[in-house]
């Protein structure tokens, strides 16, 4: 029997035995924000709330995120709290505010310019602030108390989003030991070597192993963790069970590599998604020819300069292809307040505009940038039309771009160009595999997109369309709360409110009104 949102539904009220279902992540499912005077709501880009709000959807419960939108808080009750999704609620949306300088601090400093270089191995050095290790662990905190907050009056499962939250498990437990935690973190996971630069590792490390259970994408991030705690904290690893013992309890370390709903694709598609991607070629001037596609975040570790120097080589190597197609690449902006991220953008321009120069004429340009953020009826619009999608990332925990582009392809045609060091090339091997640093083997893959026969695309693509809609999020979800569900507590045993209150006196961290006072 396959997973799909009804089964898991029915398998999370198994499971969890009437714990409630708290989810945490920086990064908000939906978003308010205002428009020509009223309140409207979108749903952001990005592959982890993409993700993971069909799972809430289907089990219910509470999401903690930071409230980013211009009228988030107009749109939420007093509680912090506002339904969603928007239009057919069936799960709370908590959120969390931060001020400019925790952000700053806490996402653009620690988060995305230590931890983030960090764990991606693309030889970008990290920056080692102090006043960003304090804002983390602030923001931490703040996000420790909301939780807290909601998992008042019973026992809950606590699922907690990947890197910028490493310390909140470990402050979750000190203050509610009852609580079941878990956390995905969602990049790479670096060799012990890398990781020991960081100065705060073992306070990371510390935090992490807070949880009862740490997953990863692949079992060689899971080994490298292992690995990792070994050499950093007098901890007992044991490879037999691949679990951690530190401080008398045990933290579970498993692979599970995460996927996509495939029945988005039909809601995004519907029946009008031609008129959607003849209305994007008119818009762009892309005629009828192939068109071979990249989607991604402009970001240092997703290897776009290194896509297209291949398309460069392409186009040298093969004179036949020139005028024969366009490379279309959707570069969503991308923390642009960060130098390395604005030299990116820069980097990228200049090379489009170069490859154009040299390759192009007055009414044919080989590169096709679209720097802005596409709703997903768009993207998915661009999936289907394409002959091939290039996924050359430079080191990336899954890549969820490759999974929603197989399942966008009932036609069973299509071409996937796929870097092996993404993790989604464990799973799609009938992909076109490339080394996105080997610009000649990148072209070869690109002129296999657009040159591989029909009957060999469809083998492919079958195959790859069955093994993501066989390994889909319900299923993904499902293997965790199997997991995570046999240490769910008995609802016989539920924590009362005064008890939990008296949990809030050890919390080592401070509380929400010391930090908006200025006490820290």
């Amino acid at each position: 029997m396959g997973w799909s949102r009804d089964r898991l539904e029915d398998f999370a009220n198994t499971r969890l035995r009437g714990a409630k279902l708290i989810v945490v992540s920086n990064r908000e499912p939906y978003i308010h924000r205002q428009r020509d005077g009223a309140v409207e709501w979108m749903r952001p880009a990005g592959g982890l709330t993409t993700a993971l709000d069909p799972v809430m959807r289907a089990c219910g419960g509470t999401w903690v995120a930071h409230g980013s939108g211009d009228a988030d808080r107009a749109a939420c009750d007093r509680h912090d709290r506002v339904a969603v999704p928007p239009d057919d609620p069936s799960y709370q949306l908590r959120r969390v505010w931060l001020t400019p300088e925790q952000e700053a601090g806490y996402y653009y400093g620690f988060a995305n310019s230590t931890l983030w270089p960090l764990c991606h191995q693309v030889y970008r050095q990290p920056t080692f602030d102090p006043a960003h290790w304090e804002e983390y662990k602030r923001v931490n905190a703040l996000f420790a108390e909301a939780v807290l907050e909601e998992a008042r009056g019973g026992p809950a499962l606590i699922f907690v989003q990947d890197y910028h939250f490493a310390l909140l498990p470990r402050m979750l437990k000190a203050a509610r030991p009852d609580l079941v935690v878990a956390q995905f973190w969602h990049i790479p996971w670096p060799h012990p070597e890398t990781f020991a630069v960081c100065p705060w590792g073992k306070e990371i490390l510390a935090g992490m192993l807070g949880n009862d259970l740490m997953a990863f994408h692949t079992q060689h991030h899971c080994n490298n963790f292992m690995d990792t705690v070994d050499r950093t904290l007098e901890c007992r690893t044991d490879r037999a069970r691949f679990a951690v013992t530190c401080g008398g309890s045990d933290t579970l370390v498993r692979p599970h590599p995460i996927s996509v709903d495939p029945g988005l694709a039909d809601e995004y598609l519907a029946d009008d998604w031609e008129g959607r991607a003849g209305r994007l070629r008119a818009r762009l001037g892309l005629g009828d020819l192939p068109l071979l596609v990249g989607v991604d975040r402009v970001d240092y570790t997703k290897g776009i300069p290194e896509r297209l120097r291949a398309v460069d080589r392409l186009l040298e190597q093969h004179p036949e292809t020139v005028g024969g197609f366009h490379f279309l690449q959707l570069g969503a902006p991308s923390r642009t307040v960060l130098p390395a991220y604005r030299e990116l953008n820069d980097e990228v321009r200049r090379l489009a505009d170069e490859i154009n120069a040299r390759h192009g004429s007055a009414d044919w340009q080989p590169v096709v940038l679209l720097n802005e953020h596409c709703g997903a009826e768009d993207i998915y619009a661009l999936y289907r039309d394409a002959a091939g999608c290039v996924v050359s990332s430079l080191h990336d925990g899954m890549n969820l771009v490759a999974k929603e582009f197989v399942t966008a392809r009932p036609d069973e045609q299509g071409v996937l160009v796929l870097s092996e060091f993404a993790g989604a090339a464990q799973e799609l091997t009938d992909a076109v595999i490339v080394n996105p640093f080997d610009a000649d083997g990148t072209a070869a893959g690109l002129l296999a997109a657009l040159t591989m026969p029909a009957d060999e695309q469809r083998r492919r693509m079958r195959r790859m369309r069955a093994q993501v809609g066989e390994h889909n999020i319900f299923r993904w979800a499902g293997r965790l709360l199997t997991e995570v569900g046999r240490l769910a507590p008995d609802p016989a045993t539920e924590v009362g409110d005064d008890e939990h209150d008296s949990f809030l006196g050890v919390i080592p961290f401070p509380t929400r009104s010391a930090v908006a006072a200025g006490a820290v």
